[in-house]
Formats: C-alpha cells, structure tokens, sequence
C-alpha cells in the first residue's frame, strides 16, 4: 500500500469518540506516518504479527542498546512472522542520523524502520506517554499486535530500564502457542515447555479432571496439557 506524507498521522477512526489509549483485546490505533524506510502505515503489517515499540530519545545510550539488541534478534522475530516497528518523538532526521551513527560505531545496521511522531499523535493514541508530562520522551512501550490488527499484550518500562529482547521473544511465542492450541502459558514458560489447560467451569467438567489428579493434574483447576 502507497501512503504520501500527508496522511502521515494517527487516523482515529470515529473523531467524536474520546481519546484513550489502546487496550489488550482491542484493535491497535490505525496510522501512516513518516519513518526512516519511507511513510509506512500499521495496516501494511496486516497478516503478519508486529512488535511495537517507543523509546524515549535518539543518541541515548539505553536506546542504543536495545536497537542494538532488537537488530541482533530480528532473524528470531521474523523466524515467528513477527516485524519490528521502533518510534519516538524525534525527526526523521535525528533517526537517520542516529541510525548511521549505530551502524558506524558498533557495526550493526537497523534493518527495521523507526517511525517519526514529533507531533505525538501516535504516542498518546498508545499510551506510549502521559499526557500531562512536561517531556516529549515516550516511556519504554511495547505492544504485541496479532495479524488482524489486535492488541494482545503490552509492557511499559521506565524511562531508566532497559527492556529484555528475550523476554519479549518469549512473550510473543506464547502468545502464539496459546491462540494455536487454545491453551495458557505457565509463569516462566519457554517454547518447548508444558502448556496449561484453561480450569473447568462446570461441575461436570470438573469432575472429568479429577481422575487426573497425580498424573497430569496437580489439582482439579490445574491440569497440563498433553504433549
């Protein structure tokens, strides 16, 4: 899909509703907007999954080492059908010229694009950053959007903490593992791992659980799935 920069902002799709930031469950904020790969909108990512993410300002030396990161993972994320989308609030220019200085002194070129939201738009649609702050700098934001446009998961860091590339690896192979086998993901669980059936919500299905117990079942309401 073509897009001139024009169109290049976030497109609220009923203008007379409030303002709120996107939610788990929901359908993403639709927008086109300049990046450092040319005006991209979130609906060319349609059909695949996408992880996006804010980060508070270029030329800062956590951001640095997330991109960093990010990039020396990318081959994982598509390996999953997943694209990366970066953003903050600088100018095209001060990515460009950030994303060189990347390449030039530690030897890795971004291969994802950075999206340009100097006006904010995109930022407060997300929720990526607090209305009544007196700063421009986005929080550390990262949505989970499934291939028909939905909000699945989300993670906020402050401005002071990096994030975990493997953390949120493992939170979109769960995500995918769960949607495939209709099931849930344990606390620390990794790809391989055991997954868990959903509780019974019934006295009949309940009681179908309770020969389980001691073999594949801990108790009637927590019962793994089978391999």
């Amino acid at each position: 899909m073509s897009h001139t920069y024009q169109d290049a902002a976030y497109q609220d799709q009923d203008s007379h509703a409030p303002m709120r930031p996107a939610r788990v469950g929901e359908k993403a904020p639709v927008f086109a907007a300049r990046t450092t790969m040319g005006v991209q909108s979130l609906t060319d990512f349609r059909g695949k999954w996408l992880v996006f993410f804010s980060h508070p300002a270029d030329f800062t030396p956590v951001c640095t080492s997330e991109f960093i990161a990010f990039e020396q993972a990318a081959d994982r994320f598509r390996a999953l059908d997943c694209e990366l989308l970066g953003l903050s609030a600088d100018s095209i220019y001060a990515h460009l010229a950030w994303v060189q200085n990347v390449e030039e002194r530690f030897g890795v070129r971004i291969s994802f694009p950075i999206v340009e939201d100097i006006g904010l738009s995109i930022a407060e649609a997300y929720g990526m950053i607090d209305s009544f702050s007196t700063s421009t700098a986005t929080i550390r934001s990262v949505f989970f959007i499934d291939p028909n446009g939905i909000v699945r998961a989300m993670i906020h860091y402050p401005m002071a903490v990096g994030r975990s590339v493997d953390e949120i690896l493992r939170v979109l192979a769960a995500l995918q593992a769960t949607d495939e086998k209709a099931l849930a993901a344990p606390e620390g669980w990794q790809p391989g791992d055991t997954l868990l059936q959903a509780p019974p919500m019934t006295v009949a299905a309940m009681q179908e659980r309770l020969p389980l117990v001691g073999t594949r079942a801990r108790d009637w309401y927590y019962s793994e799935a089978s391999q």
